[in-house]
């Protein structure tokens, strides 16, 4: 079904270029002004348009929260080349080039992880499989890259169907530490196993539909596409070697 904003019904492709590439200039171009642009302009402008900012922003701080935590601990107290120091905790130092160095390096994960989830919550996995296969992707590589995205979530939906049959029979699976890991065990097997017996219940559906016929598939549905994207896809591909170039040549001293 489409979207039901215009960015939702905007081609696959283009939303997944859109996030590589933001990803791909938030780390050549550094600094904080940069990220700051990419997340404003490629990040939270969709998002808005998208009617989807309050879910993006809870998503992507958790996805890049553990990271980002170990990103400022580290170069806070553990830069090389810090040499004023802000605070002292016993021989550990704190340093004002660590913090700043870990400041923009927290300014790049935000900035991609706000791209990676603003594509990920707008697409559906299907859709960018069928546009793949359109422009002639094999089969086979376009059912992985579907799989690899679908994996998680699926083990997680399990995983919460079970824990929820197993607190009926009486599991306890809450409390203190020790409770809930003493009932990862119970838990863990039924996971492996629905996944596996999934895997062969998926396997026989292909092979039952064709799946592995040689020759290419006839599609029934295919995304929309329009020259004005067409055009946009091309000049991001075109973005990202002339910054790399202004950057080099140090004619971009962000």
């Amino acid at each position: 079904m489409p979207g039901p904003t215009a960015f939702h019904r905007l081609n696959p492709l283009t939303k997944l270029l859109l996030a590589i590439v933001s990803t791909a200039l938030a780390i050549i171009l550094g600094g904080l002004l940069a990220p700051a642009i990419i997340v404003l302009v490629a990040v939270l402008a969709p998002a808005a348009l998208a009617g989807i900012l309050p879910r993006l922003l809870r998503t992507a701080l958790l996805l890049s929260l553990p990271i980002a935590i170990s990103v400022l601990v580290v170069n806070l107290f553990f830069y090389p080349a810090g040499r004023e120091v802000l605070f002292q905790l016993g021989p550990i130092r704190a340093t004002a080039e660590g913090l700043g160095f870990a400041v923009e390096t927290l300014a790049r994960i935000g900035a991609i992880s706000g791209a990676i989830t603003l594509f990920y919550l707008t697409t559906p996995p299907a859709e960018l499989v069928l546009d793949l296969e359109r422009r002639g992707v094999p089969a086979r590589l376009a059912f992985v890259a579907i799989a690899s995205v679908q994996t998680v979530p699926a083990m997680v939906e399990r995983a919460a169907a079970i824990t929820a049959a197993q607190r009926a029979r009486g599991l306890d699976t809450e409390g203190s530490p020790w409770k809930r890991i003493r009932g990862v065990v119970p838990l863990a097997g039924p996971v492996l196993l629905g996944s596996i017996a999934e895997i062969e219940e998926r396997t026989m559906s292909l092979e039952a539909r064709g799946f592995t016929r040689p020759g290419r598939r006839t599609l029934l549905w295919s995304p929309p596409d329009s020259g004005g994207q067409q055009l946009a896809r091309w000049t991001l591909l075109a973005l990202v070697p002339v910054l790399i170039a202004i950057r080099v040549l140090g004619w971009l001293p962000l």
